[in-house]
């Protein structure tokens, strides 16, 4: 009925390339996609922090000249 072919056979796998070059390949490719999160998250912590920092900078525009905090 299916000439002998079961879900077994990896038909739609590139030719030439084995399980180790696949594995391979995935770690690459999940190596390089953390490397980008890593990256993306250090530099919204880095804005956070910049922006906190400034937000305290605000807070001191409110004192008086005398000193105190209102």
């Amino acid at each position: 009925m299916f000439g002998g072919l079961t879900m077994k056979d990896n038909q739609d796998r590139p030719a030439g390339r084995n399980d180790a070059d696949v594995k391979d390949s995935r770690r690459d490719r999940l190596k390089l996609a953390l490397r980008e999160n890593l990256k993306r998250r250090k530099s919204q912590a880095r804005g956070r922090s910049e922006t906190s920092a400034s937000s305290e900078n605000a807070d001191d525009s409110l004192d008086d000249a005398s000193g105190e905090k209102p």
